[in-house]
């Protein structure tokens, strides 16, 4: 079975930088997408940061110049490096992989969730 897992969330200052980390068993990159999403309390699931299985990556407009996703394929992780870290970038950020991602979530019903880490970012 598919599983992702996640890890690296914390509590960080504003203007600190984190990495998150989502290890992959169950399946191969080949032919899949992977991505991050976060949601924050009271608000909708937002996309953060997605790289396919060629290699090509594109973000939220919200992290667009402060994240970078990247991926290990000999490792069979997925990173998302967080720099620059806001306030507003508090939230459950969560690991997707699916065939098909969209800016909301997952495209197909085959895809895959990983549990979330917390990422709080306050003084």
């Amino acid at each position: 079975e598919v599983q992702l897992v996640e890890s690296g969330g914390g509590s960080v200052q504003p203007g600190g930088s984190l990495r998150l980390s989502c290890a992959v068993s169950g399946l191969t990159y080949t032919g899949v997408s992977m991505g991050w999403f976060r949601q924050a309390p009271g608000k909708e699931r937002e996309g953060v940061a997605f790289i396919d299985s060629d290699g090509d990556t594109s973000y939220g407009p919200s992290v667009q110049g402060r994240f970078v996703i990247s991926k290990d394929n000999v490792k069979n992780i997925v990173y998302l490096q967080m720099n620059d870290l806001e306030p507003e970038d508090t939230a459950m950020y969560y690991c997707a992989v699916d065939g098909y991602l969209t800016p909301y979530g997952l495209g197909t019903d085959t895809g895959t969730w990983g549990q979330g880490t917390q990422v709080t970012v306050s003084s």
